[in-house]
């Protein structure tokens, strides 16, 4: 079982209420290899929202209590997205995944590179949150955007 970005599976559920499908993603669900989630949505971030990204590091900085996701508002929402990760990982073990495929870039699941945040649309090197707590947990993470290359 492979544990997935809901948005890549059509699901609105983007921080603009909007996806990201991938017919080769909607097959994985439909053909019950995959298992949807939105951290984001687990950890109690409402659709919409305001974007966020992370400041002073990268996901396992945000684990490790080195860095903070902040809205382009200034509003702290750490919690929620540390709260979405542990709902990903308790999912990813009730359903016995071993692999994420996540989405490219986001705070919460980009595995390979991720804003920088200054809300700029800069990427830099890095994890989101819940990628970085999956492999820190032994789930093998893979970026949507290798993966849908394949």
């Amino acid at each position: 079982m492979i544990l997935i970005s809901a948005c890549l599976a059509g699901f609105n559920c983007k921080y603009n209420a909007k996806n990201n499908f991938n017919a080769s993603i909607e097959e994985l669900v439909k053909n019950k290899i995959a298992v949807p989630i939105c951290p984001e949505q687990a950890g109690g971030m409402p659709t919409p929202r305001v974007p966020a990204e992370i400041l002073g590091g990268d996901g396992l900085d945000v684990i490790e209590g080195r860095a903070r996701v902040i809205t382009s508002e200034g509003e702290d929402v750490t919690l929620k997205f540390f709260e979405g990760a542990k709902e990903a990982l308790k999912l990813a073990k009730l359903v016995g995944a071993n692999k994420a495929i996540l989405k490219s870039r986001s705070p919460s699941c980009g595995c390979c590179k991720i804003y920088d945040g200054t809300f700029k649309g800069v990427l830099r090197a890095g994890m989101g949150v819940s990628a970085a707590y999956l492999l820190k947990h032994g789930i093998e993470v893979i970026d949507s955007d290798e993966f849908i290359k394949k």
